[in-house]
């Protein structure tokens, strides 16, 4: 459900992919096939701004609708504080509610995650990427005038779970639609402006919320969501690669064809570069059914795969480190963040202070897809969980006393929250949407993807609704903070006995751990393996020795 965490994702996704294609590629000649006229094709690709324009604009048009996705996210922060401000139904139109009511309205756009988030994958499979973002304009439109016109707490609740299934099926195809449109190496710049997008939707939903009335910021909303499927519908074309898997072969050589419009004619070739990717998109189309047709596709096969060591254990250890993840207060600050801001006794304007957040986890989720990149997993997240814990158990020491009165430093609180994201977003922000790219064997890494994702958003509705609920259990708001430093602490320990380390590891590696060790990895013979020289890059050199077969079946045409 999160934009960033999501995103961060299908960068990693990315990444392991390369690095899992030259695995594959020494088994299967048909798949060296593939490779070798990829990395053919790159090589006549312009690189300067003009060539890459249609890209980039097909890129920043899709993921324009992550704006509105993030202002839902952030919405409740500004919606709930101003319902308990009434204390009974006013005849302008005004609401009140209970906390429990107040909870409900903050997680009912998450509890529809998982099946928004499913039910978006066959969706876009069936009619297409950006059909299914024209489509998730229906529930939007819809929630957000509910949330407009709203005259009691259910029409709320009703138009949070519409935006939320606007979310889920606006923002899973973008990000598909520019994974298949990008070329390989702007990917994953080309994928950051989704984050790009839902960070500036956030911080819009804090100004916004600061200066105007949350009816008129919902009504608003509405333009956020109808203006990205019109640019839509009047200037980008489909993803190629699905309409050639809907074997609609002319719409994907014109969609190619604009995509491409500026790039110069490769030199000695009689075919644009349009009519190569085409010929190559195909080739990889007609591969893929006969590689499904050969492994088998069935549902059997896939719970079979589930009740091997390498499908259950990883899940097991997901699900542990999404419950660390969530209940840490990484989301529950973010979806209550004026709320938590005044009862910890901030001076800050509530406001302002959250902007200042969204702010700081855009920068963050930048220079975290450098350090995804970089740095080992287990340290990361172990680094991140300890950082948490000491931002916010002196957070709490500090609302405790500016609320008895020994302390006037309310600043405090609001620079440690600050420094509370930052290192939520090192490790244990991002992290975990990331490792089902990287644990599970690619045979069953959809459908864990879809099961782990689902997981999550069931246990982020869980800890949203649970924050009045964690007031009540530990006497206020600071309790709540030394219990988020505490969940912390523990996501440490976690990591440091159970997750494996994935980064740098070959697929087979990550597959015999999970067949040959028990639980605990800090007891495993993996981890007191000595460290084998770096190698990464090495077999890319080597791939292309076959030349550049279907490039040259194309020439043959």
């Amino acid at each position: 459900m999160d934009p960033i965490g999501s995103s961060c994702f299908n960068l990693q996704l990315e990444n392991e992919r390369a690095k899992k294609e030259e695995e594959e590629v020494l088994k299967n000649d048909k798949l060296a096939e593939i490779l070798c006229s990829v990395r053919s094709l790159t090589k006549y690709e312009g690189r300067s701004l003009r060539s890459l324009c249609p890209q980039i604009t097909a890129a920043s048009i899709a993921a324009s609708y992550h704006i509105v996705v993030g202002i839902g996210f952030a919405y409740s922060a500004i919606l709930i504080p101003n319902l308990s401000l009434n204390g009974t139904n006013s005849t302008d139109g005004q609401i009140s509610a209970t906390k429990t009511e107040s909870s409900w309205i903050a997680s009912a756009m998450v509890i529809v995650a998982p099946i928004g988030g499913i039910s978006a994958g066959f969706v876009m499979d069936w009619i297409g990427r950006l059909n299914t973002i024209k489509l998730a304009l229906i529930p939007s439109a819809i929630g957000w005038v509910l949330i407009a016109m709203a005259s009691n707490v259910p029409m709320l609740i009703i138009g949070r779970i519409l935006t939320g299934f606007g979310t889920t099926w606006g923002s899973s195809p973008a990000t598909v639609y520019i994974t298949e449109i990008a070329r390989v190496d702007m990917r994953g710049s080309l994928i950051s402006f989704a984050p790009a997008f839902a960070s500036l939707g956030m911080m819009l939903a804090f100004l916004k919320g600061w200066l105007m009335h949350w009816r008129t910021v919902a009504w608003m909303c509405l333009g956020y969501s109808i203006v990205p499927v019109i640019l839509i519908q009047l200037f980008i074309p489909e993803s190629p690669a699905w309409l050639v898997s809907r074997d609609r072969i002319e719409e994907a050589a014109k969609a190619l064809r604009w995509l491409h419009s500026n790039q110069p004619q490769p030199e000695q070739r009689p075919e644009t570069l349009a009519e190569l990717q085409l010929h190559l998109l195909q080739r990889e189309h007609q591969i893929k059914q006969e590689e499904a047709l050969k492994n088998g596709t069935g549902f059997l096969v896939k719970v079979r795969q589930f009740l091997r060591p390498t499908g259950y254990k990883p899940l097991i250890i997901l699900f542990g480190l999404f419950f660390c993840q969530q209940f840490s207060g990484i989301y529950i600050t973010l979806f209550y963040s004026v709320t938590f801001l005044e009862s910890i006794g901030s001076s800050t304007n509530p406001y302002l202070a959250s902007i200042m957040i969204c702010t700081v986890r855009f920068i963050m989720s930048c220079i975290n897809t450098y350090m995804l990149r970089s740095f080992h997993r287990r340290p990361l997240i172990m680094t991140s969980g300890v950082g948490m814990a000491l931002c916010m158990g002196f957070a709490g020491f500090f609302s405790k006393w500016i609320i008895e009165g020994s302390s006037d430093m309310r600043w405090v609180p609001t620079m440690l929250l600050l420094f509370f994201v930052i290192t939520s977003m090192i490790g244990l922000l991002p992290i975990p949407w990331t490792m089902t790219a990287e644990l599970f064997p690619i045979e069953i890494r959809g459908v864990a993807h879809s099961i782990a994702y689902s997981v999550n958003n069931l246990i982020m509705f869980a800890s949203i609704q649970s924050f009045y609920t964690l007031e009540d259990w530990f006497g206020g708001i600071v309790g709540v903070q030394w219990f988020f430093a505490a969940i912390s602490l523990l996501a440490t320990v976690y990591t440091f006995i159970f997750l494996p380390e994935t980064h740098g590891k070959k697929l087979s590696e990550i597959t015999d751990y999970f067949v040959h060790s028990g639980a605990f990895y800090v007891l495993s013979k993996e981890r007191s393996k000595p460290k084998k020289a770096a190698t990464s890059r090495a077999p890319r050199k080597n791939i292309v020795k076959h030349g550049d077969p279907l490039l040259a079946d194309g020439q043959r045409q």
